[in-house]
C-alpha cells in the first residue's frame, strides 16, 4: 500500500503542478488582455482622430458655404444697386384735369429744388430728378453696409402726355417740402368762322 507521505508529496507536486499551469495561462490571458487592450485604444484613437477630422471638415464646410453665401448676398446687392442706379426710375404724380387747366404733383422727396428739371412740350411735360442714395451720406464710414434699401435712387424721369396742346408760355411750377405743384393751362384755340363764297 502506498504511504501517506507518498500520496502527500505527489499530491503536492500535482498542486504546483496545477498552480504553474494555472499561473501560465493568467500570464497568458494578462498577455493577450493588454494586447488586445492595446489594440483597442489604437483603434479609439484612430476612431477618434477620424471623427475629430470629420467634425473640423463639416464645420470648415459650413464656414465656407456661410462666407460664400454672404459674398453671394452683397454681390447681388451690389449688382441690384448698380442696376438701380443705371435704370430709369419713374416719379409718383397725380394729375388732375379741370376744363381749362391741367395739375400735375409729383412728389420728389429728398431731392432739391435745383435738382429738379421740368420741360415742356407741344402737348407733353417730363419732370426728372436724380435721387441719391441714402448709403453715400456715410462715404466716410468705411464700415458702413447697406442692409435694405427700398427708397427711390438714381435718375428718376415721369413723362405726361396730354390730348390738348399746352400753353406753354403760362405753366408754372412750385416747389414745397418735397412736392412739386405744375399748372399747366390748356392751349385754347378760338375757333374761326369761315365764309363760303
Amino acid at each position: 500500500m502506498v504511504d501517506s507521505e507518498t500520496i502527500e508529496a505527489k499530491i503536492s507536486d500535482k498542486k504546483e503542478e496545477f498552480e504553474e499551469k494555472v499561473d501560465e495561462k493568467v500570464e497568458e490571458g494578462k498577455e493577450k488582455f493588454e494586447e488586445k487592450k492595446e489594440k483597442y485604444e489604437e483603434r479609439k484613437e484612430k476612431g477618434k482622430n477620424i471623427a475629430d477630422n470629420v467634425i473640423n471638415d463639416l464645420y470648415r464646410t459650413i464656414d465656407e458655404v456661410k462666407d460664400n453665401l454672404k459674398n453671394m448676398q452683397k454681390s447681388a446687392d451690389e449688382r441690384y444697386a448698380n442696376y438701380k442706379k443705371s435704370t430709369v426710375q419713374t416719379l409718383d404724380v397725380d394729375l388732375v384735369e379741370t376744363k381749362d387747366i391741367y395739375y400735375i404733383k409729383a412728389a420728389v422727396p429728398g431731392a432739391e429744388k435745383e435738382d429738379v428739371l421740368i420741360e415742356a412740350g407741344d402737348n407733353d411735360i417730363t419732370i426728372e430728378t436724380t435721387f441719391k442714395p441714402y448709403i453715400e451720406e456715410f462715404a466716410e464710414d468705411e464700415e458702413a453696409e447697406l442692409i435694405a434699401s427700398s427708397i427711390k435712387a438714381g435718375r428718376c424721369v415721369k413723362t405726361i402726355r396730354f390730348e390738348n396742346s399746352l400753353d406753354l408760355e403760362n405753366i408754372t411750377a412750385k416747389f414745397a417740402n418735397g412736392i412739386v405743384t405744375i399748372t399747366i393751362p390748356k392751349l385754347i384755340i378760338p375757333k374761326h368762322k369761315i365764309n363760303v363764297e
